[in-house]
């Protein structure tokens, strides 16, 4: 697939306020600082289409982004340690659920982990929530630029043997890098197969 177009269409913290076109919608999500909107650009060939920043926590809305007409794209707010009031978070993590549960536009989640580290308890959370809801969702790695071939293997072995403890076989799963934009084929190519 390639992405010929782009658009910021809304943002809001009201599931009722997304459109309601009937397109299919891939949102994506991870912990704070994970590098979301890095990969958003990347994956759309936008530099500035979701704002980058310094500062965990920037993203605090729901925003759907149109692609090629076709689909929709959805940045939804990192979860964790983000600088913010622990009332909004609870306000963005009641939003998010409810985003996530009820949208029957919804197709796939992609939640967003940090290639360097080793398995996170709240993203082995979030995921577990996901599948006690049976939502499907896949599993991108980012920044593997910045490490070893040999220690991206080894963490990648760490989250295999920590999921499979709970579920019965792997998501699928994606390496990338918005630096140098690896893994930008293998994701259009997943979201153009589902998106038939």
């Amino acid at each position: 697939m390639i992405v010929k177009t782009a658009e910021f269409i809304i943002s809001n913290t009201e599931v009722s306020k997304c459109p309601n076109d009937g397109l299919p919608e891939f949102a994506f999500i991870g912990r704070s600082n994970v590098g979301k909107s890095s990969l958003i650009n990347m994956l759309t060939g936008k530099k500035n289409l979701a704002k980058t920043s310094g500062t965990p926590g920037k993203t605090q809305l729901i925003n759907h982004f149109l692609i090629n007409e076709k689909w929709y794209l959805v940045d939804l707010p990192g979860y964790g340690y983000a600088k913010s009031a622990r009332s909004n978070r609870s306000k963005w993590e009641k939003f998010i659920a409810e985003f996530l549960s009820k949208r029957q536009t919804l197709q796939n989640t992609f939640v967003l982990l940090d290639a360097r580290l080793e398995p996170q308890k709240i993203d082995l959370e979030f995921m577990s929530w996901c599948g006690e809801r049976q939502l499907p969702f896949s599993m991108v790695f980012t920044k593997i630029d910045k490490l070893s071939s040999s220690a991206l293997q080894k963490n990648l072995a760490r989250y295999k043997k920590e999921m499979l403890k709970y579920w019965e076989e792997m998501p699928p799963v994606f390496t990338t890098s918005s630096e140098s934009a690896f893994g930008k084929e293998s994701l259009l190519q997943y979201i153009d197969k589902i998106n038939v």
